[in-house]
Order: structure tokens, then C-alpha cells, then sequence
């Protein structure tokens, strides 16, 4: 039986929704036209941005169509007090949001710290560099600093102070070994030593042992490409969480990713009896990240932390038995390095083209790297336009973006832009291609995959995770009452092994409903689907109990826009054990348009909030007035 419960506005009414699925099949209300925005980098032969260039500079072309320009902006570095930030508006005891104050004007800058792709060595070379930018970084420049693991962590929020950035690079999670890499200190380059080498060192040229050190290579390569699977899967989780963080935020964003590899593309070895085997494919992963990118104005800057790399094939600990006894090994392993760097390279370039930044790899100028991708990110042109024939075809359309002018050709001027996008629907499911079944079902099937949906929802959720701000919301969290329950609260979805007694808290929702999509039914009234979630954590980030429900509201055009005008309202409660520190991680999700918002709350915070309104002397009410 489906439950009913109450789901209010800011206004003089309240509206009865019920606790359901929404439906995958209806035609949603589109409110503007589509517009692409095109950000484009122009520099001479010295790499200087060049200024200057008006609209009729540019000759923009959609799949070799030409488009006209609507909209037209030169974008330049500003003076410092132009990019303040407004302080954070102070909100009374109890209340929570994900608000994120950044400057209207100029851009910001990201720093991905990836640890979970860069070997220890690298990540410490690659944080000296960083220091050694922050030591000249000009004043005004906004910049926030992450760090990716297995989920992704923001170490320091938005700030203009290269002092808390400094601070931020010295935080323990800013390195650590990385369990997914073939070597967590050397990365697992061609040319280091494994079983197979070993064994056949060991054994020499038997040939009577060929066949178990080519089952060897091949479990090796095997076990390689799981590993690599697993970590381009994580890679990929976090860029689309930190794209949703950064899509509430006003303006560019310039994300610089340190990275010690780049896990999104593996090719066939030749060598191994099974060569398909050992390969990986992240094409719909990938997709979703770069139109997740371009939806939040990102452009992608990677950085190859390891600098100009060496062949390990030459390490003096690489001339032993292993090219003696075979000298077709060091050939191998030449073409392997050759094939590894390149496939990475490739990726990198293929990143920043997609979303419009740039790749920096065989150098070992780290800090000249930053200092680029900033200058460049903060020097550019932004036009726009509404594609003559638009479509949500779910095809790639490629962008090119020409120099009107026969004398800014001759100059031989470089633009750098975004490419091209995928025409996927915003308010439509991810686009999958289909997936090989095969022949033989395995006597215990595995459980469905969870959608990308699914694992948005699931990182957004996570303990200590950036808090994105698709949809910007506020939360009242209060006790409720002070004396402990035996019983936890309707819905939630206690852990095993938890037990009361419980503290139970409400949430009070107020959420930004601008970017909340609604449905247009038949009769004339709009459909919400939002999904409403609570976790509690542990001081060690273990989940200990959950709430989740989904609210589906019918309103008709008045009462949709008075939510949009006052908010969209929701109450829930959640239990908490009485004994031990915990948060709240609250989370709110459009089922429709996929869009994402989420706070975390230190229940300690609100304990000492509601301790202090019941010391806080109440007002006496005012005497009544004396007839005369």
C-alpha cells in the first residue's frame, strides 16, 4: 500500500503527494531554447592570450553548419577587488545549507590531487610543484583544493589565501598509496618485475614451461585490466560528483588534474593468447563526464604529475636475466611502455578537448603548468548560439571555431575550445550502448548494476564527500524532544546490530525549486518527483541508519509558481543512537532532471544549538491593554 504524507510551501496551502515510482515514460515541459556556450582561448605563437577581438572575429559552425553568434563576452584576468568573496550569510542555530559564496564575475580554479591513480613518489613531486605556484600565485586567484581516493574529498573550499591552500597540501589525506595500482610506488610501468618474469627467469629458455608463463602473463594482464576497469569506474564517479559540486557555482571553472595515469583506455596485447581479454571500456562513463562537464561550464586542464617519464626498460634494475635469457622481452616491454604512455597521453588530450582545456604532459614543469592553465582558463571569449537544427538525437556534434579575419589567420593564432558535445536529452536516462549477454548463465546471477542514477545518489551520499549544489537547499535540524525512544522512526532503515535507545531528530527541508524540473500532465497541472534521503554516520564514517522517501506532487500553475517563488518544503524524522557522536548527511534528488543536492551535519553542532535556545531567556508577552 502506497504511504501518504504531507508536502508543504511557503504558502497559504499544502499539497497531499504519495510515496512512489516516477514514471520513465512522460513528456516533460521545456521552458527555454537550447543555447550552446562555446568558451574559446586565443594566443599568439608565444602563448600570450591576445585581446581585443569582437564578435565578427569569430566564424563558429556546427557540424560544418554555420551558426550566428547570439552572444558575445571577452572574459580577462580582473583586478583583486573585483574578485572578493561575499562572506557567508549567517544563519541562526540549527540550520544548514550547501551554499557555496563564489565572486558573479571571473572564474575559479579546482585542484585534483589524484591519489588514487598516482603513484607515492609522484604525488609528493607533484605537491612540491603546487607549493612552489602557490609561492607566486597572484593575488585575486580563487582556487579550491581536492583530493581523489577511492570517493572524492574536498580539502579546502574556495579561498583566495594561498596560505589555508598551503595548509590544505599538508593534510594527511593530501597523499597516500593507492591499493588499485599494479605498484603503488612505480605505477606499474613496463619494465617492472612480476610473477611471470620471475618464473621464467627462474626456468630459463625450458620450453616445456612456455605454456604456464604465457597462463601466467595472461592472468597478470588480466588482473591488470580488472584493476584498471575498477579504477577508471572510480575515476570516473568522482569527475561527475565534482561536476555537480561545481554546477550550482556562477561562471568558468578550471579544473587542473594532477594524475599519475589516466584509466579510461586500454588496448589489446597482441602477445597474451587471449588478447581481448584483458581489455577495458569506459566509452559511457566517459560520455556521461564530459556532457556533465560541459552542462557545469568545466574545462578540464590534466596534468601528468609524473613529468617527462624515462623508459623504465632501462632502470638498472631492469638488466638482468629477464632480457638475457630473452632479448624479445626488452622489445616487449619497449612496445608496452610505447603503448601505455601513448593510450594515457591520448586520454588526457582527449579530456581537455572535450571540455575545452588543455594537456600537460612530458614536462617536468609542474608549476609553469599551473600557472598556464590558469592564465589560460582566466583569458577568454565566450560566444553563444541556438543550433539551427536541434535535435535530442543522442549524437556527438562536433564544434569548429574559425578567425573571420584574413590578417588574425596570417598570425597563425591558436584557439583552444570544446570540440564538440553529446546531444543527450538533460532530462532523459544516461545513454547506454548495448551490453554483450553471455551464452552461459552462471548458476548464481549476479544482482542488476546500479544506474548512474543510482551511484550519483550513492557518492552525493557519502561521508565526508564534497556536497554538490545542483540544487541548493536549506535544513532545519532539531531535536525532538529530549527524552530517548525505545523505537526508531517510521522509515527509517536501521543497520543490523544497532540498537536504541534513540534520539529522534526532524529535518526541515527549504530547497531552491528554479531548478527542480516539473512535468506537464494532460490536465493541465505539473508533476516533482524528489527523492528525499538521510544517512547517519558514525565518527568512522560507518552508515547506521537511512531514510528514504520519494515524494511525488501534482500542483496546478499557481501553486508551481509560488514553489518556485517561496521554496519547496519537505519534513522528515530520523533516529539516532542517544550514546556517541554522529552526522546527518542530508540529501535531496529530481528524479526528473537528475539533479543533486546534499549537506552534512554535525548532530553536536545541533545539540549545543538547542541547549542554548532552552537557556536563552524567552521575551514575556506584552501586557493587554488597560480599558480606559
Amino acid at each position: 500500500m502506497a504511504r501518504f504524507f504531507r508536502f508543504t510551501v511557503l504558502a497559504p496551502f499544502c499539497l497531499s503527494v504519495s510515496a512512489q515510482t516516477a514514471s520513465s515514460h512522460i513528456s516533460t515541459l521545456h521552458t527555454s531554447t537550447q543555447i550552446v556556450l562555446e568558451d574559446v582561448t586565443v594566443t599568439d605563437s608565444h602563448g600570450k592570450a591576445v585581446h581585443g577581438l569582437t564578435r565578427d572575429s569569430f566564424i563558429i559552425s556546427e557540424d560544418g553548419k554555420p551558426q550566428t553568434i547570439n552572444g558575445f563576452d571577452e572574459h580577462s584576468l580582473l583586478p583583486t577587488d573585483a574578485t572578493k568573496i561575499e562572506p557567508f550569510p549567517s544563519l541562526p542555530p540549527g540550520v544548514f545549507t550547501n551554499y557555496t559564496p563564489t565572486p558573479e564575475t571571473g572564474e575559479i580554479n579546482v585542484l585534483l590531487l589524484d591519489t588514487l591513480n598516482t603513484p607515492l613518489a609522484d604525488q609528493a613531486y607533484a605537491r612540491g610543484q603546487v607549493l612552489q605556484f602557490l609561492k607566486s600565485m597572484k593575488p585575486g586567484t580563487r582556487m579550491a583544493i581536492f583530493v581523489m581516493t577511492r570517493q572524492l574529498h574536498l580539502l579546502q573550499g574556495f579561498t583566495s589565501n594561498p596560505e589555508l591552500l598551503k595548509a590544505a597540501l599538508d593534510n594527511k589525506h593530501s597523499a597516500s598509496l593507492s591499493s588499485l595500482l599494479d605498484s603503488p610506488v612505480s605505477g606499474g610501468l613496463a619494465g617492472d618485475s612480476t610473477l611471470s618474469d620471475s618464473f621464467s627467469e627462474a626456468v630459463g629458455n625450458d620450453p616445456s614451461f612456455d605454456q604456464v608463463v604465457a597462463s601466467l602473463q595472461q592472468l597478470e594482464a588480466e588482473q591488470a585490466a580488472f584493476l584498471l576497469t575498477i579504477r577508471a569506474q572510480y575515476t570516473l564517479d568522482a569527475m561527475n560528483q565534482m561536476a555537480r559540486y561545481l554546477s550550482g557555482l556562477a561562471g568558468r571553472k578550471n579544473l587542473l588534474w594532477f594524475s599519475g595515469s589516466f584509466p579510461l583506455d586500454l588496448m589489446p596485447d597482441g602477445d597474451l593468447p587471449d588478447p581481448f581479454a584483458a581489455m577495458g571500456d569506459s566509452e559511457d562513463e566517459f560520455r556521461e563526464t564530459v556532457t556533465l562537464m560541459g552542462r557545469s561550464h568545466v574545462a578540464v586542464y590534466p596534468v601528468d604529475a609524473r613529468g617527462l617519464m624515462a623508459n623504465p626498460v632501462m632502470n638498472a634494475e631492469n638488466s638482468g636475466k629477464k632480457y638475457t635469457n630473452d632479448p624479445k622481452n626488452m622489445q616487449k616491454d619497449n612496445s608496452k611502455f610505447f603503448d601505455q604512455t601513448v593510450s594515457e597521453h591520448s586520454t588526457m588530450a582527449l579530456m581537455a578537448e572535450k571540455t575545452g582545456g588543455k594537456a600537460y604532459y612530458n614536462t617536468n614543469g609542474l608549476k609553469q603548468a599551473v600557472d598556464d592553465a590558469i592564465l589560460s582558463g582566466s583569458n577568454y571569449y565566450s560566444l553563444s548560439y541556438v543550433p539551427h537544427s536541434h535535435r535530442w538525437d543522442g549524437n556527438y556534434h562536433s564544434i569548429s571555431i574559425k578567425l573571420a579575419d584574413s590578417a588574425l589567420v596570417k598570425e597563425k593564432l591558436k584557439l583552444t575550445y570544446r570540440v564538440g558535445y553529446y546531444a543527450d536529452d538533460p532530462e532523459g536516462p544516461p545513454v547506454r550502448k548495448p551490453k554483450e549477454v553471455p551464452l552461459l548463465a552462471t548458476s548464481t546471477p549476479e544482482p542488476p548494476p546500479l544506474t548512474r542514477r543510482e551511484t550519483a545518489m550513492q557518492a552525493a551520499m557519502q561521508y565526508g564527500a564534497p556536497q554538490p549544489t545542483e540544487l541548493v537547499m536549506k535544513v532545519l535540524v532539531q531535536p525532538k524532544g529530549n527524552k530517548p525512544e525505545d523505537n526508531a522512526a517510521e522509515d527509517n532503515e536501521l543497520v543490523p546490530n544497532i540498537h536504541g535507545p534513540y534520539l529522534r531528530y526532524t529535518v526541515d527541508y527549504a530547497a531552491d525549486a528554479r531548478n527542480i524540473e516539473f512535468i506537464a500532465n494532460p490536465d493541465g497541472t505539473f508533476k516533482a518527483v524528489v527523492e528525499f534521503v538521510i544517512v547517519v554516520y558514525d565518527d568512522q564514517g560507518r552508515v547506521v541508519n537511512t531514510s528514504n522517501r520519494t515524494a511525488v506532487a501534482n500542483v496546478d500553475l499557481a501553486h508551481r509558481a509560488a514553489m518556485i517563488k517561496s521554496g519547496m518544503h519537505f519534513h522528515q524524522e530520523i533516529s539516532v543512537p542517544a550514546k556517541g557522536p554522529f552526522w546527518l548527511r542530508i540529501g535531496i534528488h529530481d528524479r526528473t532532471s537528475d539533479r543533486l543536492g546534499s549537506v552534512e551535519v554535525n548532530l553536536e553542532q545541533v545539540k549545543r544549538a538547542a541547549i542554548a535556545a532552552a537557556a536563552t531567556p524567552q521575551s514575556p508577552p506584552p501586557a493587554a491593554a488597560k480599558p480606559n
